[in-house]
């Protein structure tokens, strides 16, 4: 019953901000958006991407680059403006941290069991990982980086302190290094620049919580130790994850649910906010302006994706798993976006990128050594452009800031959306205007008619 209410009431309300669109549209947030192109954030979070690749490249959980890559994060995030809270928990492998900002919302008008309304908050998350490892078959674990081999002035390690000692042998050796700036220093770029451009939105319903997980490859430490510190009323009160993950070397950038959202009787609902993160991108000029578009996993292929025993239709999902997991299998909806490549026949085919030069792992970047930025720069970065014909240059050419850029701003422009649960305070008081004119309305005719 309270469900029906519910929908019944957004309905209602949905064609009420329909009607007061140019009100809404003013108090939904402090910016126009013909004031320039969107998302036009310069090159903040390819920068940070770069840096944090380059100063902390071994950041394998519970190691000290990783707990320096949690406070450089916690530097940036203090830049701007905002204290962050540091949640320290113990992993399989020793410590981690979690670095954590909650961004209060107006909340959001719900429908009560008795016919009323009550102010509620609804949590959205913005999460990613901010650690960084490579398999155990690429890994030597004897290797080490020294903090004294980053040079500050050129903001690059030396290949020269890496020389084996044996150099004059013939064994070859890789012309780059793993740094993990696609898988997660684009990602931890990518919420970085979400915080910066959301201080540009005011009067957003949801309360967002914007987390940096520690220890995402320890099977999602950080992520499991986030969710359980919280408070049986905070866990039930997110409406949404958004999951940013490996962004730059894939082919494309798609954007999927989670695996919970097969179940035949709750797919809508799982998949509402991921058909509402297509919709900002469709809506605004992000290909005209970039060239980049969000892509659906639409393959089709049949397979037991979710290992239950039965095959599943596998599309609108990843083959991936990310931090989104310990929130999907709560039943929380989730969006997640990463760069892959899905247009293959078969399941067992897919892999990150198809492109010829990225072949030396077989076409997957993640947790392998060609996840590097010497080498994927090398392949990926072009020429600035001038995409609109005017003679001008007004288009990067860095994949990995049009990416990190892009999906910012598609993940703050989609918590415009607000919450399948309930109304902003401003629609909230535009339903009750509306209510109060179509009773007058009933009040005045039924006198007239006596």
């Amino acid at each position: 019953m309270k469900s029906d209410l519910i929908k019944k009431v957004i309905a209602a309300a949905t064609c009420v901000t329909l009607m007061a669109q140019p009100l809404l549209l003013t108090s939904c947030k402090n910016k126009n958006k013909n004031d320039g192109k969107p998302a036009d954030y310069g090159t903040y979070g390819s920068d940070i991407a770069r840096e944090i690749a380059a100063k902390f490249p071994d950041r394998r959980a519970y190691s000290a680059g990783e707990s320096q890559t949690g406070a450089y994060i916690e530097e940036k995030i203090k830049e701007l403006g905002y204290t962050p809270e540091v949640q320290s928990f113990q992993g399989s492998g020793g410590t981690s941290a979690n670095y954590i900002v909650k961004v209060e919302g107006t909340g959001f008008y719900c429908a009560q069991d008795d016919g009323t309304f009550a102010l509620e908050h609804r949590v959205a998350i913005i999460g990613t990982h901010y650690d960084a490892d490579l398999y155990s078959e690429y890994r030597d674990d004897e290797e080490e980086y020294d903090d004294e081999d980053y040079d500050e002035d050129d903001e690059d390690y030396d290949d020269e302190d890496y020389d084996d000692e044996d150099e004059d042998e013939e064994e070859e050796e890789p012309e780059f290094r793993y740094d993990g700036i696609s898988d997660n220093a684009s990602g931890t770029a990518c919420v970085l620049t979400a915080l910066m451009a959301f201080k540009e939105y005011s009067n957003v319903g949801f309360d967002v919580w914007f987390v940096f997980f520690g220890a995402g490859t320890d099977n999602f430490t950080g992520a499991e130790a986030f969710y359980q510190s919280l408070s049986y009323e905070e866990q039930h009160s997110i409406d949404v994850m958004y999951d940013v993950d490996s962004l730059y070397a894939g082919d494309k950038v798609y954007a999927s649910s989670g695996y919970k959202s097969l179940i035949s009787t709750r797919r809508y609902e799982m998949r509402r906010k991921l058909y509402q993160a297509y919709d900002v991108c469709f809506s605004n000029t992000l290909y005209t302006n970039y060239g980049f578009d969000l892509y659906y996993n639409e393959s089709g292929i049949k397979v037991d994706v979710d290992e239950d025993g039965v095959n599943d239709i596998f599309k609108e999902m990843p083959k991936t798993v990310s931090d989104f997991k310990v929130f999907d299998d709560r039943m929380i909806p989730v969006v997640y976006f990463e760069s892959y490549e899905y247009n293959f026949t078969t399941y067992d085919q897919m892999k990150e990128t198809k492109n010829l030069s990225l072949q030396d792992y077989g076409g997957n970047i993640r947790r392998t050594p060609a996840d590097s930025t010497a080498f994927l720069d090398s392949v990926l970065v072009e020429e600035d452009y001038d995409r609109n014909g005017d003679g001008e240059i007004d288009c990067s050419g860095d994949r990995l800031q049009i990416r990190i850029n892009c999906v910012a701003f598609i993940i703050c422009e989609a918590l415009l959306k607000g919450s399948d649960k309930g109304m902003t305070p401003a629609e909230y008081d535009a339903f009750r205007a509306e209510q109060t004119r179509q009773t007058y309305a009933v009040e005045t005719t039924e006198t007239s008619g006596t």
